[in-house]
């Protein structure tokens, strides 16, 4: 019980710990973004519509201003900008690459997996900027809060483009395509 109380009764031990655990998750996605950054021109390039094409172009865009805001928290934090590998990333990149082996170029199948794809990774970097900006909040980094909620915001937005892009034309022409 003794070192439950302990534990209890040094919340600067616990800050720290969640400061750290604050820092790890900022270097994680912090790669993951760079990664993601030089992933996304292929996965533009390999699009058939003009729609999937300009909205991979515009998160690409959006995604450099991410870069720039999280660097601008490890300003705020007054740690050098580092990033530390995400292997969520990396597997969900290569997924997205698997894809582009299995469906034929040109195709609407090609845009439904590319958007699959999309999708997933949007749907990590929502839980890491979610949970980023959560624990910004705790630990009473507000302005770095205010930086993660704007990238946030842009992930769900992505999102919801791709599920827009999907749902409008996409699926329905690729649900017609030959095998």
């Amino acid at each position: 019980m003794k070192n439950q109380e302990s534990k209890n009764n040094t919340p600067s031990t616990e800050e720290t710990g969640l400061k750290n655990l604050f820092k790890d998750e900022l270097k994680d996605i912090y790669w993951a973004e760079k990664h993601l950054a030089k992933s996304m021109p292929k996965l533009a390039k390999s699009a058939t519509s003009e729609e999937l094409r300009a909205a991979f172009e515009q998160h690409l865009t959006e995604t450099e201003n991410q870069i720039s805001r999280l660097e601008q928290v490890f300003e705020i934090l007054g740690v050098k900008a580092a990033g530390k590998k995400c292997e969520a990333m990396e597997g969900l990149v290569e997924e997205a690459k698997g894809m582009l082996e299995d469906t034929e170029d040109g195709t609407m199948t090609r845009d439904a997996a590319l958007i699959s794809c999309a999708q997933k990774i949007e749907h990590y970097e929502i839980a890491s900027y979610g949970t980023l900006r959560t624990l910004a909040n705790t630990i009473g980094l507000a302005e770095a809060a205010d930086l993660l909620a704007q990238t946030l915001e842009e992930e769900k937005s992505t999102d919801v483009k791709l599920t827009q892009i999907a749902e409008s034309f996409v699926n329905q022409a690729a649900s017609s395509e030959q095998e």
